[in-house]
Formats: C-alpha cells, structure tokens, sequence
C-alpha cells in the first residue's frame, strides 16, 4: 500500500496504535489497519467515499468512527483513481489543519 502511495512524494510512515499511519510532508493523511487503506475524509469528501460504498475506519472493532474512510477497491488497482483519492484525503487533511475562524 504505501509503495501505492510513493508517486505522491514526500511519503513517510510511522507504527502507531496498532497500525500504520501514513503523511505527505508531515501531513498525515491515511492510515493503514487490519489490512486495510483508510484515508482521511471530512463534510466536504464524505459523500465521495460514501457513494463508493467505502466504509469508516472503526478502531478496535466499537462502534464510534473516525474521519478515515476504506480507499475504493478500484484505486487500490489503478494508480490514476489512487492519485485521485489521495489528493482527496490530503485535502481534507488540509482543511483540518487550517485555521478556524473565529465568530464574533
């Protein structure tokens, strides 16, 4: 999976809680679990990984979800849609990032 993730550039991964967790120039923005590629999602991606039928990452088997969701099938195949998908879990991982504004 991460050699999937190596035309991105600048991967770096690291052992974390039992899996694998996967950045782009210190971004973090995937990870990887129970043999599977999760990618960070968000309000704006979602419905993206929604209509592919992925799933949300659920660690140790509870019911509560994270903001990862399974990486469609079709992208782990062909390394356009994996482009694709990517940039999308980057994105997300950008706007997380990103400065909230502050209400007045």
């Amino acid at each position: 999976m991460l050699e999937q993730l190596s035309p991105l550039g600048g991967i770096t991964h690291r052992r974390m809680f039992g899996g694998v967790g996967v950045s782009r120039h210190d971004l973090f923005f995937a990870l990887i679990a129970d043999d599977g590629l999760y990618f960070k999602a968000d309000e704006v991606s979602r419905p993206d990984f929604e209509a592919a039928g992925c799933e949300p990452f659920k660690p140790f088997g509870g019911d509560k979800a994270m903001s990862y969701w399974s990486v469609p099938l079709d992208a782990l195949e062909d390394p356009d849609e994996m482009r694709v998908w990517s940039t999308r879990a980057l994105d997300a991982a950008l706007r997380a990032k990103a400065p909230k504004s502050r209400k007045r």
